[in-house]
């Protein structure tokens, strides 16, 4: 098995991936644009030419980031993919000093053995809801919030209010008379 960052080539297999699991309801779907304009985030396991799986990792400001779109083929479930997968992401998270990972998700129980717990997703920081504005689910969401402190020191609340107050912008306020 070879993991390693996505690069463009592998778009084309990381859109069927992904797809097969939106049509079941159970992920976003993904286009070619936001594949392309975010394949850095990504992280792809091979075994010779077939994808066994996929995970990005996307940054909400300098101590947070989103485990997202992770995917694993279902011929590979339960094969430790998803693991590998969940590894690197976290040792990358790890390499970029984050102080935490959040998730949504609908298998809870496999966040769980990667040592997240369940959090209330208003919790979140705003930011990371933008997905959910285009998602069909949007007023009836069920997906479930999953949190990792990296950092013995790191709670959610305490982190939330870091990534709020470093992404707020002043805004000067002219008055005239």
């Amino acid at each position: 098995m070879t993991l390693r960052k996505a690069r463009m080539v592998d778009i084309p297999a990381i859109l069927k991936l992904i797809n097969d699991y939106a049509r079941q309801g159970i992920m976003l779907p993904r286009n070619e644009f936001e594949l392309s304009e975010g394949i850095r985030d990504f992280t792809v396991l091979y075994e010779g030419e077939g994808l066994l799986g996929c995970a990005a990792l996307h940054f909400y400001g300098p101590t947070m980031a989103e485990v997202r779109s992770l995917a694993v083929s279902p011929e590979s479930k339960g094969t430790g993919a998803g693991r590998a997968l969940m590894d690197a992401l976290e040792n990358e998270a790890r390499e970029y000093d984050l102080d935490a990972l959040f998730a949504f998700t609908y298998v809870p129980r496999f966040f769980d053995k990667m040592g997240y717990h369940e959090v209330d997703r208003g919790d979140l920081p705003l930011k990371a809801w933008k997905d959910c504005l285009r998602c069909p689910k949007f007023q009836a969401c069920d997906e479930i919030a999953v949190f990792k402190g990296l950092k013995p020191e790191t709670t959610l609340p305490s982190i939330s209010r870091s990534v709020v107050d470093e992404t707020l912008i002043q805004i000067p306020v002219f008055r005239h008379n």
